[in-house]
């Protein structure tokens, strides 16, 4: 879990980049879940993976819309976890560590923010398929 996403990332991201994140804090959510009540149904293979997309999704379009263009980053960050959760129950596909892996899309600076849409596949997609 935890470890192979470190591995990866300190030992062949940064190998190439200092700018690319494999891993985000929402994952360490997901290790409790998946590795401390694997057979709860939040932590099923369908909610970790499309409840992680949905919110990573929704976060950066309200990281787009709203914080960057109107700079209101408290509700950008209110609003990304509360649609996240309302996009997560329309896929049933609620994911708790989802909220998060929404609002580290709006929060984060760096790399993962200059990802765009691409966060939604890299780390959160790929991150929480090698999870």
């Amino acid at each position: 879990g935890i470890s192979v996403l470190a591995l990866l990332h300190y030992y062949v991201m940064l190998e190439y980049t200092d700018d690319l994140v494999f891993f985000i804090g929402s994952f360490g959510a997901q290790a409790v879940l998946l590795f401390g009540a694997p057979h709860a149904p939040l932590a099923q293979p369908w909610n970790a993976v499309v409840g992680n997309m949905v919110s990573a999704f929704v976060g950066v379009c309200m990281r787009i819309l709203i914080a960057d263009t109107m700079g209101l980053y408290w509700l950008a960050s209110s609003l990304s976890v509360s649609l996240a959760i309302v996009g997560m129950l329309l896929t049933n596909s609620l994911h708790p560590p989802g909220g998060a892996t929404a609002l580290i899309a709006v929060l984060s600076h760096g790399r993962p923010r200059e990802l765009g849409f691409l966060y939604i596949i890299f780390p959160t997609l790929l991150g929480t398929v090698v999870h």
